[in-house]
């Protein structure tokens, strides 16, 4: 994951983003791996079905660490994933992309804290 997140590094708009005290404190809180189910689980129904609704607005951009790492990590909607990760758009996310998004969030999020 380290590549991807260098990658990211160089795009002024991805790498403004990073986690505020709140959002460390949530972590800590919940703990990691209440995050990573958070990240399945917007995942799963914001950006693995074949047209998610609002798509390109679907992720907010505050209110949840996940939502700040979809940002950071351009895995916020469809046209991201395809443009940045070549994962096309129109289909149902496989297992496979959906480990590799997750992955990325959760690297990301690591990388914060």
């Amino acid at each position: 994951m380290d590549l991807y997140l260098e990658k990211l590094k160089k795009s002024k708009f991805r790498s403004n983003f990073h986690l505020k005290d709140i959002d460390r404190k949530y972590i800590n809180d919940k703990g990691m791996e209440t995050i990573k189910k958070h990240a399945y689980d917007f995942v799963i129904k914001r950006l693995a079905p074949t047209s998610p609704p609002n798509d390109g607005k679907q992720t907010p951009m505050r209110g949840h660490p996940v939502f700040i790492a979809q940002h950071a990590t351009a895995t916020c909607c469809r046209g991201c994933l395809n443009k940045w990760w070549n994962i096309p758009i129109g289909i149902q996310l496989s297992e496979k992309e959906i480990e590799f998004v997750v992955s990325l969030i959760m690297s990301w999020i690591d990388s914060e804290i």
